[in-house]
């Protein structure tokens, strides 16, 4: 009889902790900084952390995304065993080529290995710069606020470095387009 009291107890513990985790919202620091609110992803901070990152092409020679900055972006976070990223690179390519007149850079992350990224593009041709920035670019991606760090993963950012949206899954073209048409 103790040990299903013991039990039960352990169980409404950890059941009260559970809870208390998921009802943080509106609980404050001692910097008075809502929790919840602390815990989100700062777009803004990931841009800045996307400049910075670490990346090659796909012979492995260190590039910088900070060439991009002051001109509009298409981020695309994909990976060669991703399929979904696979069947959107032909829309997004064409995109590219769309939107290149405009002064709009897209640019691929290969959350992926040097080696696998230079075998896919070798076999799959892709006219817009393709980076590799290997499995870090899954922390990368939730700080821009894909917490499920799934692929493919897309952000667009504005010449001024706003995250103007991003895109959990495949692009929908047209969606894409009326993002860009806006900037």
């Amino acid at each position: 009889m103790k040990s299903k009291r013991i039990l039960a107890s352990g169980f409404v513990a950890i059941l009260a902790a559970g809870v208390g985790i998921f009802a943080g919202r509106g609980l404050l620091n001692a910097s008075g900084v809502d929790v919840a609110q602390a815990a989100q992803p700062q777009p803004q901070g990931a841009v800045a952390q996307l400049w910075a990152a670490p990346v090659t092409n796909a012979d492995g020679k260190p590039q910088s995304l900070a060439l991009l900055k002051g001109h509009p972006v298409v981020i695309n976070f994909w990976a060669s065993w991703c399929g979904p990223c696979v069947e959107e690179m032909p829309s997004l390519a064409q995109l590219h080529r769309e939107y290149a007149k405009k002064g709009i850079e897209f640019v691929g992350l290969g959350v992926d290995s040097d080696k696998n990224v230079k075998a896919f593009l070798q076999k799959v041709p892709v006219d817009y710069p393709v980076y590799v920035i290997g499995f870090g670019g899954a922390d990368l991606a939730r700080a821009f606020g894909n917490n499920a760090g799934g692929l493919p993963f897309t952000v667009v950012i504005d010449a001024k470095g706003n995250v103007r949206s991003t895109k959990l899954g495949q692009i929908q073209p047209k969606e894409l387009k009326q993002t860009l048409d806006a900037l």
